[in-house]
């Protein structure tokens, strides 16, 4: 993995921007069931909302415990958001799709329903 993080040439920092690179980062302890199925969501994810316009990059703490620390990780699998910047975490499987558009600034937070308007008689 390269030290130097910068955008890509003639990326933008908007999140919304068609030109956007996105470089995220997979936190597992290992190849775990739970770690594959993280990846595979990412993936589909990724595919259907960035496509071309993402890098995936799978870190292992088994392998670079050290990252753990570096990184603020507490919990497996964590998925950061590098770029574009601000950086932000979703821990999980990923398996809720809206979940993680939301976590990743990809979809506003859905307002919640309005309750139906009771009727009254007189």
């Amino acid at each position: 993995m390269d030290a130097n993080h910068g955008l890509i040439a003639g990326a933008t920092t908007d999140p919304a921007s068609a030109d956007t690179v996105w470089e995220l980062r997979l936190y597992v302890a290992g190849m775990t069931p739970r770690a594959l199925r993280a990846f595979a969501n990412l993936k589909t994810i990724c595919e259907k909302h960035l496509p071309g316009r993402y890098q995936i990059v799978v870190i292992d703490l088994l392998v670079t415990p050290q990252l753990a620390a570096d990184e603020q990780i507490i919990a497996l699998p964590t998925l950061v958001r590098q770029l574009p910047p601000p950086a932000r975490k979703i821990i999980g499987d990923l398996a809720d799709e809206e979940r993680v558009l939301v976590g990743l600034d990809l979809r506003p937070l859905a307002a919640p329903a309005e309750a139906p308007a009771q009727e009254t008689t007189p």
